[in-house]
């Protein structure tokens, strides 16, 4: 009779054992579904999603030229770029407080590679060689190319693409505006890494003609950022159908949310009121080179 008790005590032990055994297990199953839910709700919150966890970290030029960027102070909200990243900061869900400035240069920022920021902006043409290496979000902004002389050039007097044959012509290094230089005046274009180069460039004679976008071609004339200098023209079928977008790294948990805000943006007029404020005054009519 002892023996029997003495078993059925040890069985019972053994039972108590696999039984807390199972509870435990089920308490762990518990928690890892509640730490998976939890997770999921995190990925969710595009806020959690960037390079520091509840700030958006913007680039743009160093430096960054007006009407983009007043100042070259981007936190500043003013310029046309500067606002339209303040625009889409808030569509995401972030307090003006919440946005990082950096910089960059403009071919390191389309390159292949690990980033660390979560937008770019500094009017990058939106094309299909580029998107193997980066994302972009639709256009904000569809700008044309214009070329700028110096007042007393042989040159400034052209009133067409002809006109300019012979010349020196720099641009951009992996701009829209080397793209239509090379295609539409020379195929012997000089690179330059920045505007401020190739503003440097003209400026001291090494090119007889630079060539980017319109409206900086306005601003570097009338800043004097290139002295006695005239726009001679805007090149005829120059438009970027694609505009400038926001680069983003490649594949970009930020990329279809930052698309769907410039969407909206556009869709509600925002960003046509930001082209009156800030880049009226630089798409004023130009002549057409053809």
């Amino acid at each position: 009779m002892t023996q029997h008790r003495s078993l059925l005590r040890t069985l019972a032990a053994g039972i108590s054992v696999a039984a807390l055994a199972f509870c435990a297990a089920c308490g762990s199953d518990s928690a890892a579904n509640s730490n998976s839910t939890d997770n999921s709700a995190n990925s969710s919150d595009i806020t959690q999603q960037t390079v520091k966890p509840g700030k958006l970290t913007i680039a743009t030029g160093d430096p960054a030229y007006e009407p983009w960027v007043m100042n070259d102070d981007p936190a500043s909200g003013e310029g046309y770029e500067a606002a339209v990243a303040y625009a889409v900061a808030d569509k995401l869900g972030f307090d003006k407080d919440d946005v990082v400035w950096t910089r960059t240069t403009f071919d390191t920022a389309i390159a292949p590679g690990a980033k660390d920021w979560d937008m770019n902006i500094q009017q990058f043409g939106i094309t299909d060689e580029r998107k193997k290496a980066v994302d972009f979000s639709s256009g904000y902004y569809k700008d044309t190319q214009s070329v700028v002389v110096k007042k007393d050039s042989k040159y400034a007097g052209a009133k067409s693409l002809a006109d300019l044959k012979g010349a020196v012509i720099g641009a951009m290094v992996g701009t829209q505006g080397y793209t239509i230089a090379k295609e539409k005046l020379s195929d012997d274009i000089q690179t330059f890494n920045d505007d401020a180069s190739l503003a440097q460039a003209l400026d001291a004679g090494q090119i007889d003609a630079l060539v980017t976008n319109t409206v900086e071609c306005i601003y570097m004339v009338q800043s004097e950022q290139i002295k006695d200098a005239t726009v001679v023209g805007r090149i005829a079928g120059s438009e970027d159908k694609d505009g400038l977008g926001i680069v983003l790294p490649k594949d970009s948990p930020l990329t279809a949310a930052t698309t769907k805000a410039v969407d909206e943006l556009n869709a509600d007029g925002t960003l046509k009121k930001l082209q009156d404020k800030w880049l009226a005054e630089y798409t004023t009519d130009l002549t057409e080179l053809k």
